[in-house]
């Protein structure tokens, strides 16, 4: 399974060869480093670890610095794992960019929704909220019963309520490859991808890849 770190630029248009217009999100992706080979015979599972965005040295640990060091690679502030099916065949020290991913392809893109801060239940879980009539007068967005009082006299856990908004690890699958500039390590991906500007993604192949339709 291929994969590579990247920071989501933004969204913009293109237009294919009919003239249609396509939505699609530019991700600066790579040049990413192999900072770390990992196999069953070592570690039980087969794993390539690769490392993005060179910083400044002292922003890093010593433990960090000495890891990457020992691959031959620079200060990275991201480091990640990308579980393959096989044993890689990379090699501390190399190099990947966006020319591992071609026009065509389909892709799952990982990333850090927008933090949102507190949020009620109508926003955070699309609840419909309260009747508007009948006397109604202060509870249209409230989340209402949330269980039974004597028999459990608890609230049960996992159930939606208000709360932390956005922040989390999302994942969005079965996005086309529009667009792969290798020269300026650019990917475009039709759709939207989670996350702010800048902020970190992980572009690899789609697990869930569908069959192409029968001619």
């Amino acid at each position: 399974m291929r994969g590579i770190l990247g920071k989501k630029v933004g969204m913009t248009q293109l237009f294919d060869e009919s003239g249609v217009v396509i939505p699609v999100t530019i991700i600066e992706a790579g040049p990413c480093y192999v900072t770390q080979i990992k196999t069953v015979d070592t570690d039980g599972y087969n794993a390539v670890q690769v490392g993005f965005d060179e910083v400044l040295e002292r922003k890093l640990t010593k433990g960090e610095l000495g890891h990457l060091k020992k691959a031959s690679a620079p200060t990275l502030r991201q480091v990640r794992e990308i579980r393959y099916d096989e044993a890689p065949t990379f090699a501390p020290g190399d190099v990947l960019k966006a020319d591992i991913f071609k026009e065509g392809d389909v892709v799952d893109v990982t990333g850090i929704t927008k933090g949102r801060g507190f949020a009620g239940a109508v926003k955070r879980w699309n609840f419909a909220g309260g009747p508007k009539t009948h006397g109604q007068s202060d509870r249209h967005r409230t989340p209402g019963s949330r269980g039974s009082g004597t028999t459990p006299g608890r609230t049960y856990r996992g159930i939606k309520s208000p709360g932390h908004y956005g922040n989390e690890r999302v994942t969005v699958q079965n996005l086309r490859v529009a667009l792969v500039d290798a020269e300026r390590n650019l990917i475009a991906v039709r759709g939207a991808v989670p996350g702010a500007r800048n902020g970190l993604v992980l572009v690899r192949d789609a697990v869930k890849k569908k069959a192409p339709k029968q001619a």
